[in-house]
This record gives C-alpha cells, sequence and structure tokens, in this order.
C-alpha cells in the first residue's frame, strides 16, 4: 500500500517554541499595550529570542520593561543591552532608586531591594497605561508559580488571587479586562530549567557569563555563596575567599546566590541540572527563604 503522507512529529523543545510563540502572537493581536518584562537573565533572553522568531521579519511590536533594582550583576545588563541594541526594541527601565526618590516606595534600610520592585513595577504598568505584561516565570521554578495560568489575571491595584484565576481548557485563554485590570502573561510556563539551556544550545543564544563557570570573590550567608559587593556589607566572622562558581539565576547580587561548579560550556551545565534535586530559585535565591509563603506573598501583592 502506498503512502500517501510521511507522519511528522516535532521534537518536545519544537513543541514548546511553538506554544510560546502562538502565546505572543495571541496577546499581541488581543492587548492593545504590552510589554516584555526583560532583566537579561536566561529565561527573559529566552523569551525576547522568542518574541523575536513569532514576529520575524517584523521587529517586535511591542517594548520591553527592566525593573532596576540598582544591584544588578553589570554581565546581566551588559548582555540586556546588547538584546536591545541588536533588536532594535525600545527599553524602558524603572529604576527602584528613581521610585525611592519620587516618594513611589519606601526604602525603610530593612526592606530588600528585591520587594521595592513591586510598587516600583505596579507604577511603570500604569503610568505606561500596559494592559499585558509577559513575564518569564516557569511553573517548576517554585510552588507558587506553580499555581500560575498563562493569562495571569490582575485586578486594579495588581495583585493576584490564585483562587480567582480563568480556566484555560484546550489552549484558549480568556483576556477579557476592567478598567484599570492587567495580564501577566506566561510564555514559557511549561518549560522547565533543563528545556531552557537545552533551547539556548540548540539556537546558540547569547547570556551572560556568569552563568558559566569563572573565578569570583564570595563569602557564606545563610548557606549560600554571595558575591563580594560595596552592596553587600560583611557581617561579624564573614570572610571572602575566592571560588569557583557559576550563577543558575540572576537578580539583586546582595540576595541571589552562586554555586561551586566547573561547568564552563552549556553541555557541561546541562550534565549539572540533569542530576539536580532543587530548582535554582530555591537553591540560590534568598528572597525566597524569608518564609514559606515568600513567594506567594510576594506575588498577591504584585511580584512578577
Amino acid at each position: 500500500m502506498t503512502a500517501t503522507h510521511t507522519d511528522y512529529q516535532l521534537s518536545q523543545l519544537d513543541q514548546l517554541e511553538a506554544e510560546s510563540i502562538h502565546i505572543f502572537r495571541e496577546v499581541a493581536a488581543e492587548f492593545e499595550k504590552p510589554v516584555l518584562m526583560f532583566s537579561g537573565g536566561k529565561d527573559s533572553i529566552v523569551m525576547m529570542r522568542l518574541a523575536e522568531k513569532a514576529f520575524y521579519p517584523a521587529k517586535i511590536p511591542f517594548p520591553v520593561l527592566q525593573v532596576d533594582t540598582g544591584y544588578d550583576f553589570p554581565e546581566v545588563l551588559e548582555t540586556r543591552d546588547h538584546w536591545v541594541d541588536r533588536l532594535g526594541v525600545r527599553l524602558i527601565v524603572a529604576s527602584v532608586e528613581q521610585a525611592i526618590a519620587d516618594g513611589v516606595v519606601v526604602d525603610d534600610g530593612k526592606t530588600p531591594r528585591n520587594r521595592l520592585q513591586i510598587g516600583t513595577l505596579l507604577n511603570a504598568i500604569e503610568e505606561n497605561g500596559f494592559t499585558a505584561a509577559f513575564g518569564g516565570g516557569r511553573r517548576d521554578e517554585e510552588k507558587a508559580r506553580a499555581k500560575e495560568r498563562v493569562y495571569s489575571h490582575r485586578d486594579e491595584f495588581g495583585q493576584w488571587d490564585p483562587k480567582n484565576q480563568r480556566p484555560e481548557l484546550w489552549s484558549l485563554y480568556n483576556g477579557r479586562l476592567h478598567e484599570g485590570e492587567h495580564m501577566r502573561i506566561f510564555p514559557i510556563s511549561n518549560w522547565t530549567e533543563l528545556d531552557i539551556w537545552d533551547y539556548i544550545g540548540r539556537e546558540r543564544i547569547e547570556i551572560p557569563s556568569i552563568y558559566f563557570s569563572h573565578q569570583r570573590r564570595v563569602f557564606e550567608r545563610d548557606g549560600m555563596l554571595l558575591s563580594e559587593s560595596e552592596h553587600n556589607p560583611l557581617r561579624d566572622g564573614e570572610q571572602v575567599t575566592e571560588r569557583t562558581v557559576r550563577f543558575r539565576t540572576v537578580g539583586d547580587l546582595t540576595l541571589t546566590g552562586c554555586l561551586e561548579s566547573e561547568a564552563d560550556s552549556i553541555d557541561k551545565i546541562i550534565e549539572e541540572i540533569a542530576i539536580a534535586r532543587v530548582t535554582e530559585r530555591g537553591a540560590t535565591r534568598g528572597d525566597d527563604r524569608f518564609s514559606e509563603a515568600a513567594m506567594e506573598d510576594r506575588k498577591k501583592e504584585g511580584y512578577f
């Protein structure tokens, strides 16, 4: 019997890519004023690559927004600028430092800059009139993020109610909004950390150098290795040593830890991640260690 067609199957990465591109196009068609939150970290860079593919050969039809704590790693900001320049997208920087100066948020000397991002972000969304904001959250990162929908509804105060999210049967998304509300959109919800690295390797994506093994002066605090910095004054008993480390995630350098590693290539990182039993946030993000529900509490207030 003569075959009339050839069976065609997408790889897992191709399926994930197709789903994410579909989400980008749906949001661009449905929402009046979307924005892509872009930190310069690996997940937001993968989203930038997906957005580039979704609208090629046209330019990405929305700006990118970074919430700058003032404590970001220089290598990350450098990579952010390379991507923005190459793609010709408009970059909006919402500065926590400026938000403090303007009285948008209050720096009491105790609250981490990472938490002050909440008010800074909500103010930027309101000032610019954004109706949808793409974020790089993945469900495998943290249990609060596992509760997210792809379209995550936020009320007029920018808050998230995990009990009041809309069903997404058969990948049908409900983007209806009332005055003052907006959506957070998570195109890579179904990706894992390993998927992200496989995709970075396949697409030969430029990422910050600190994701790879390098020499760094660090000290130990609360079971994490933190970077020596003027923003990170040592406490009694803490000592700086030089070690071979890399970062699994990047953010506020005063709260983001690194791990000892010899993984200086993507293939070695993939081997390392494949046997890891703790997510990147659980292993190296101090802002998730304040309480069992730290991430969920921040998300309810308006965090990413």
